[in-house]
């Protein structure tokens, strides 16, 4: 999604580097981002072989050994690194699980359930907040806990943006039991793609995963009122993004097939007005929403 912060570069759901990360941070921030788009990339883009993109995320973990036993890696993505992780003591082991994600893409398009999706998300998209968390010395249980519900929830609303695009690109990430429970298959997918149009399973559906989304990131927005700083603004607003995705998601009637939903220059103000919401009156922790695609 887009920042209304306008950050260096991209990864996924996260803004990098931008005005409101500590100036001390950036060249830090900026190299874990740089690696993990790489690594990305590999997995996801190009016309290269699943060999070809297997071998290259070897490369990489190959690269990270080197630099753990401190022999000179020969990757410039993991040099990037090495200066950063021996300043701030970053554990090299949250690259290895970016990299454990990104091989998993290559091989693996569909996911059974909830925890299963979950269990990705944890190697996807919550070691890059427990690296800002190590960065800023903030990397405590508990903040940890916090953080992995927002990069989590961030990484599920991502999925619920580009439905179509990954469906088109042959991967699917609503779980299989969740579309089974709604009397869905992968037929009605399909179906919604060439139409541009999802039907109302599909929409509901959507949207009881959209509730499970904004739970978890309704429950780790506390984090920003215990990190503080030029840090908790920039979570404020990681958190106002995705809850302003969410919004227009619901908007469009919960259907990334007819309309993906996405940040545009005029959400600015809104956004502005949710962060200082978040500031004022930081969200209750929710009742836990269950994992189980029931309702």
């Amino acid at each position: 999604m887009a920042s209304p912060l306008h950050g260096v570069e991209h990864y996924e759901n996260f803004p990098v580097a931008s005005w409101l990360m500590p100036a001390r941070l950036r060249p830090a921030v900026i190299a874990i981002y740089r690696f993990a788009r790489h690594a990305d990339d590999i997995a996801d883009e190009g016309d290269a072989s699943n060999e070809a993109r297997l071998t290259a995320l070897a490369a990489l973990e190959a690269d990270i050994q080197l630099a753990r036993a401190g022999a000179t890696p020969r990757s410039t993505w993991v040099a990037g690194l090495v200066p950063h992780v021996a300043a701030h003591h970053l554990d090299w082991s949250r690259f290895e699980a970016l990299l454990s994600a990104f091989k998993q893409d290559v091989a693996t398009h569909r996911y059974a359930d909830v925890a299963t999706l979950l269990d990705y998300c944890r190697r996807s998209a919550d070691p890059v907040g427990q690296l800002i968390l190590e960065l800023s010395g903030q990397l405590t249980d508990e903040n940890r806990v916090l953080s992995d519900q927002i990069c989590s929830a961030l990484q599920l609303i991502n999925f619920l943006q580009d439905a179509a695009i990954d469906w088109r690109r042959g991967r699917l990430y609503l779980p299989l039991e969740s579309l089974a429970v709604h009397g869905l298959t992968e037929a009605d997918i399909d179906l919604a793609a060439n139409r541009h149009q999802a039907g109302q399973a599909l929409r509901d559906c959507i949207a009881h995963e959209a509730q499970r989304a904004q739970a978890m990131l309704a429950g780790g927005a506390p984090l920003a009122a215990r990190t503080g700083g030029r840090l908790g603004w920039e979570l404020r607003a990681i958190v106002a993004g995705g809850q302003r995705i969410l919004l227009k998601l619901a908007a469009g009637g919960h259907d990334p097939f007819a309309s993906r939903p996405a940040l545009e220059r005029t959400d600015a103000l809104p956004l502005a007005l949710a962060i200082v919401k978040l500031a004022l009156r930081p969200l209750p922790a929710p009742l836990p929403f269950s994992t189980h695609p029931h309702r």
